[in-house]
């Protein structure tokens, strides 16, 4: 019984302590984080490309690259591009032949 109410005790003390947390510390969106708001996208002719078009909300450049993840082929890079502030870029790249198609495509600020 004495461990019991010890179990209860400890839950309790923990599940205030995440009531407690400010909400800083839950991480904001990616693309709140890189000031860029994107979209991704797969070429409706061509399975195997694909890409990101972001825009930079900032008041600075940014530069940016598409990741591609090509199933059973390696995975690709985009070409860099700097998207001046208020500006739209687009980032692309091509899958080998025998991939199985693209699984996911991502971004990364340099």
């Amino acid at each position: 019984m004495k461990s019991s109410a010890a179990v209860l005790s400890l839950a309790a003390a923990l599940f205030g302590l995440g009531a407690a947390l400010p909400a800083a510390a839950v991480p904001a969106p990616a693309s709140v984080r890189s000031g860029l708001d994107c979209s991704t996208w797969i070429h409706n002719n061509d399975p195997l490309t694909g890409g990101v078009d972001c825009t930079n909300n900032t008041d600075a450049p940014i530069t940016f690259h598409a990741d591609i993840v090509c199933g059973l082929a390696p995975d690709v890079s985009g070409s860099s591009v700097t998207a001046q502030p208020g500006e739209t870029q687009e980032s692309s790249g091509h899958c080998a032949i025998y991939s199985s198609g693209i699984g996911h495509i991502g971004w990364t600020v340099e």
